[in-house]
């Protein structure tokens, strides 16, 4: 997975963090799960906040 796979990312951390609410993870800890994610394969320096918007907007949409 690359940052750009927001969507892969986002239900990877919803499976991998079921009892969490994406609106409490801070931005540190969300970046830190993603690059820990098993399939993650990226430059852990090619994420802004942008991006993290988007992989937390996404995995609240999982979640409805």
């Amino acid at each position: 997975m690359q940052w750009t796979d927001i969507t892969e990312i986002a239900i990877e951390l919803m499976e991998a963090h079921p009892d969490v609410d994406p609106l409490s993870v801070n931005f540190v800890d969300l970046r830190n799960w993603v690059i820990a994610l098993h399939d993650f394969d990226d430059e852990p320096t090619r994420c802004g906040e942008k991006i993290l918007e988007a992989i937390q907007g996404a995995w609240i949409e999982e979640l409805q």
